[in-house]
């Protein structure tokens, strides 16, 4: 793939990328009990530098946007020396870091979150899903609706984390506005049932969304803030309607974003590729692509069709930390160890061969 698109440099906000691959946010559940990232996170992100811009996994804002168990945090001043650490490892190997910051809402069960309380949500509805705990699989409880005074301090505490972020050192932070978390609630009909102006019609229902991403762009700068938006994903329990409805909320929803300048919109895309057009047409800087499915030789199809800048990586990176040196020189890929993804320590998660050992 040495004459692919890929390997175009990209401007992005406040840094230069080198090529248009990036790592995708993924959920680990390597962080201390406390959130606190160790040596182990820093070594794991540090291994995949050379993908240039690295979104790191879910970030819990708050003790009550905590899901999963073993996931981080960048609310404390312990959570900021954690990331400290990552960020210096993957500045150290000449890559960049953005923190996604993750407020699961109301997938999330009180053990497993530091401080045991129901969890919170637009409305009072539980996904009907189960969660993994500490004890096994549990059925999600149902939520606590959020008041708008709760929901104005939701917003100062994605404030104070990406203020966090920045403080340890990070790049940037992405907002993660998708697969089936709270801003993500917010947007779907079946778990928003609010009647106040955060629910019932498509602009309200994106007001939290956006208000989110003006809060921490105005924190640590539009240029350092990116988003990440799912149209259509049934995660956690979301169902948002026909294809003309998904297709006004979230035209409506990036219509608005867009005039925020934010750094890149990240859409997590399920294959409506006029709305992803539209998205596209409407966005004034970076958009990056994910899908599902995706397989080797099509990693650059967005970038050449026009639908995208940069391509992030899922699985391809968690199995081969050096992907874009195997990508550059045709050389095969590690197949992924599907058992190790939520846990096993180092196995599966920084012990995975590079090409000079492979």
């Amino acid at each position: 793939m040495t004459d692919s698109s890929l390997w175009q440099p990209l401007a992005l906000g406040r840094i230069e990328l080198a090529h248009r691959l990036a790592l995708a946010p993924m959920t680990r559940n390597r962080a201390n009990p406390d959130g606190v990232p160790g040596e182990l996170v820093a070594e794991h992100y540090a291994q995949r530098a050379s993908l240039g811009l690295l979104i790191s996994e879910g970030t819990q804002p708050s003790a009550d946007g905590q899901g999963y168990f073993n996931t981080p945090g960048i609310y404390t001043p312990e959570h900021v020396e954690g990331w400290r650490k990552v960020a210096d490892a993957v500045h150290d190997k000449g890559g960049h870091l953005f923190i996604q910051l993750m407020h699961v809402g109301r997938v999330s069960h009180p053990d497993n979150t530091p401080h045991h309380r129901q969890a919170v949500a637009p409305s009072a509805i539980a996904p009907g899903e189960e969660i993994h705990t500490p004890t096994g699989k549990q059925p999600i409880p149902v939520p606590r609706e959020l008041t708008t005074a709760d929901i104005q301090d939701v917003i100062d505490e994605f404030r104070h984390a990406a203020a966090s972020a920045v403080a340890a050192g990070a790049d940037g932070v992405e907002i993660h506005a998708a697969n089936g978390y709270l801003l993500h609630q917010f947007l779907a009909p079946n778990a928003n049932h609010r009647t106040d102006e955060y629910g019932g019609s498509v602009e309200n229902r994106a007001r939290f969304a956006v208000e989110v991403a003006k809060a921490v762009a105005e924190e640590i700068g539009a240029d350092r803030t990116g988003i990440r938006i799912s149209p259509a994903f049934p995660l956690g329990g979301l169902n948002e309607g026909d294809t003309e409805d998904v297709r006004a909320q979230y035209r409506y929803l990036v219509g608005e974003l867009a005039t925020l300048n934010l750094v890149y919109l990240h859409v997590h895309h399920l294959g409506d590729d006029e709305l992803l057009r539209s998205f596209r047409d409407v966005w004034p800087t970076a958009v990056l692509v994910v899908r599902y499915g995706r397989d080797r030789d099509d990693i650059s199809a967005d970038i050449d069709a026009g639908l995208a800048d940069v391509a992030p990586l899922g699985r391809f990176a968690l199995a081969n930390p050096d992907v874009v040196e195997r990508l550059q020189q045709d050389a095969p890929f590690n197949e992924l160890d599907p058992a190790t993804l939520y846990a096993g320590g180092a196995n599966g998660y920084t012990d995975y061969p590079v090409l000079a050992h492979a």
